[in-house]
């Protein structure tokens, strides 16, 4: 059951801007669970959702990659350096912080909930943004790497400060949705490839509840990455703001 709710929680708020990280810290709080310890598992759920990412995106993925493998500097070139820029300040945050960032995932609600702020002033500010049809720039890409990077505190919605930031920016919303999406792939699937190089990965006797989180994480990361994309062509994000708002007060109350 634990298993279950984790799984439904990665794959539903690593999409919606409400910080997944934040929320798995307040699920640890609330059941007593040690995620953070368990990395099978949270590398498990991480790689369920990257792969409902790749299923959503499939057509502009194999795109991307056919137009890059021709050798030219057509626009599918250009939007993989734009891709890599934007993970070099999540690759120094992860390189040069790592210590510093875990000692913040210790289920310490308060901290959790003033993030949360943070994420719905973010989200807030968008509804006053005006409609553009800016394509995302080489420097937009740098700028919304940094939002990336800042969204590793557990309670800064990585979704939610990268579009935000995408579109204080000027740029379109349906070139910062899939920016924002695409860009976190490589990131994720080589923080857990350096877990499994340096045996943090276990065999475990946990199968049947290691299986029920993978599934969880890859339906409802599905299902989550398709509303959001039409959340965010809607301008409907100050909802979240709001949820982000209360939910934030809320843990700090409690924290």
């Amino acid at each position: 059951m634990e298993a279950l709710i984790l799984g439904i929680i990665q794959g539903l708020t690593e999409f919606l801007p409400v910080s997944s990280s934040g929320h798995l810290e307040l699920a640890k709080a609330l059941m007593g669970v040690e995620i953070e310890e368990d990395v099978t598992f949270t590398v498990l759920v991480h790689g369920a959702t990257v792969l409902s990412t790749l299923v959503i995106f499939r057509n502009d993925i194999w795109k991307i990659i056919v137009d890059s493998l021709k050798l030219e500097w057509n626009e599918s070139a250009q939007y993989v350096v734009k891709i890599a820029i934007s993970m070099v300040p999540v690759l120094f945050v992860g390189v040069f912080l790592k210590d510093e960032l875990e000692a913040l995932f210790n289920g310490n609600t308060m901290f959790v909930g003033s993030m949360l702020l943070i994420t719905a002033i973010l989200l807030g500010v968008t509804y006053f943004v005006k409609k553009t049809e800016n394509e995302i720039s080489y420097l937009s890409a740098l700028i919304i790497g940094l939002a990336q990077a800042v969204a590793v505190l557990p309670g800064i919605s990585r979704s939610g400060a990268t579009i935000a930031t995408g579109l204080l920016l000027g740029n379109k919303k349906e070139s910062v949705t899939k920016f924002s999406f695409l860009m976190v792939l490589v990131p994720i699937i080589g923080a857990n490839l350096l877990d499994v190089m340096d045996g943090d990965i276990t065999a475990t006797d946990n199968a049947t509840p290691m299986l029920i989180g993978f599934i969880a994480a890859f339906f409802s990361g599905l299902l989550a990455c398709k509303l959001m994309i039409k959340i965010v062509n809607s301008g409907k994000l100050l909802y979240f703001a709001a949820y982000c708002l209360l939910v934030g007060v809320i843990a700090i109350y409690f924290g």
